[in-house]
């Protein structure tokens, strides 16, 4: 009993710092998959947690490389000059990502579990008053996913072997708003309309998983290995809002201005396929340590178009420029039993960055800690806190299959800092 106990309460803290910790991956992942829960040895567990996460990516140097006047009829685009404006942006937003997960135990073999979280996500609000608008002003994206994970265990050696599978569904969503045209010092009627133009798109869609585990309870080792597959959206549709674009009537006869319109969009993408190893290991008596390594298919997600039934002039395509790389997420860490309540850890985390010179996603470091404490056998209370630096670097113009990304806006940024927090409880029963 008394190593289950060891296994039971440094898990827990475990758990709730990695969901802190990989709430700032790359690409766009907030909480990714996490299916910790199915391992709970109870017969009935329930858990919820919520994480909150604070980047503070700042852009500097900012100019804007496209200084052209937007043209619709001439298919050009480059928003005017706005070089005048502020070089400096706050990029990124908080958020918070919620889990919530029920495990039940079917008889002495099989475990199932039902969750729900949010594995997508992210939100760019630089605003209006800098350089780079004509490249973004706000851009959020959000996801639910629903999924149920079912294992078969049997006894192997010293230990028990698990078979491990189960299927999501997916709903994934959000918008982009970016100037089309500065109408500042334009003159009237033009000075009336703001120039910004939005994007905005939903799709769902399925998913699967499937995994292998090896556990020895008597010395709280557990390796895992479970591969998640892609969601692809293939109807990813909605709109382009250009209602607030105008330029002059190119013809003598009818109105002096004519306006941009909004109408229907269709494209399709994936979200990534990923695989992740995890590993844990009692090494002395009440002290555990733990890794994983995660990869994630980010590179897929490179430029996404989107494009309307009948393309003109007045209604033309647009795309959502994000050029990936793969994802590669390492942590390393140690956890220590105090006594029969309180159990702590410590964790060391690397995440790769996905942006290859276009966009802010650069490499990043966390510290996470993480405390539980269990007033009764039945409940677990957990708090864990992330530190860590987002790595500098520089965006701008790229080559992609002969096309210049990142022609409109470059920058910098330094080194900035992120945190997080993570509270979760569980019911055990």
């Amino acid at each position: 009993m008394a190593r289950i106990g060891l296994k039971q309460g440094i898990l827990a803290a475990v758990a709730g710092m990695l969901v802190a910790s990989a709430a700032q991956a790359g690409g766009l992942e907030r909480s990714g998959y996490n299916i910790d829960l199915l391992f709970d040895p109870s017969d009935y567990a329930a858990e919820a947690t919520a994480t909150y996460v604070n980047p503070q990516r700042k852009l500097k140097n900012v100019e804007d490389t496209d200084t052209a006047d937007t043209d619709i009829l001439g298919g050009t685009f480059g928003g005017g000059n706005l070089n005048y404006r502020p070089s400096t942006a706050d990029d990124t937003e908080s958020y918070w990502a919620p889990r919530i997960g029920i495990k039940a135990a079917l008889g002495d073999s099989i475990d199932c579990m039902a969750d729900y979280s949010q594995p997508w996500g992210a939100h760019t609000n630089p605003g209006k008053n800098w350089a780079g608008a004509n490249n973004n002003i706000e851009t959020k994206v959000e996801s639910d996913n629903y999924a149920a994970t079912c294992s078969y265990k049997w006894q192997m050696g010293p230990g028990y072997f698990r078979v491990i599978g189960g299927g999501f569904y997916q709903e994934v969503g959000g918008f982009k708003e970016r100037l089309v045209q500065d109408y500042t010092f334009a003159p009237f009627p033009f000075s009336t309309f703001s120039g910004v133009g939005r994007l905005e798109l939903e799709d769902s869609g399925w998913g699967w998983r499937t995994g292998v585990a090896y556990e020895i309870p008597e010395y709280a080792m557990r390796a895992s290995l479970v591969y998640n597959s892609a969601v692809d959206l293939d109807d990813l549709s909605g709109f382009i809002d250009l209602r607030q674009l105008a330029f002059p009537n190119p013809f003598p006869v009818g109105p002096r201005v004519i306006t941009g319109t909004k109408y229907d969009v269709q494209g399709s993408a994936s979200m990534p396929d990923s695989l992740e190893l995890k590993v844990q290991s009692g090494i002395a008596p009440g002290w555990l340590a733990f890794g994983s390594i995660k990869w994630t298919d980010w590179s897929q997600l490179q430029v996404v178009t989107f494009c309307p039934a009948t393309i003109s002039p007045t209604t033309p395509c647009t795309s959502l420029d994000l050029l990936y790389r793969d994802g590669w997420t390492v942590t390393g860490g140690i956890g220590h039993k105090f006594n029969d309540q309180w159990s702590g850890a410590v964790s060391l985390t690397w995440d790769r960055g996905t942006s290859q010179g276009y966009g802010a996603q650069t490499d990043t470091w966390t510290l996470g800690t993480g405390v539980s404490y269990t007033p009764t056998e039945n409940v677990e209370i957990r708090l864990a806190g992330v530190v860590g630096i987002l790595t500098s670097g520089s965006s701008g113009p790229v080559d992609f299959e002969g096309q210049t990304i990142g022609g409109d806006v470059s920058y910098d940024f330094g080194n900035d800092f992120v945190g997080a927090i993570s509270t979760s409880l569980k019911v055990r029963f």
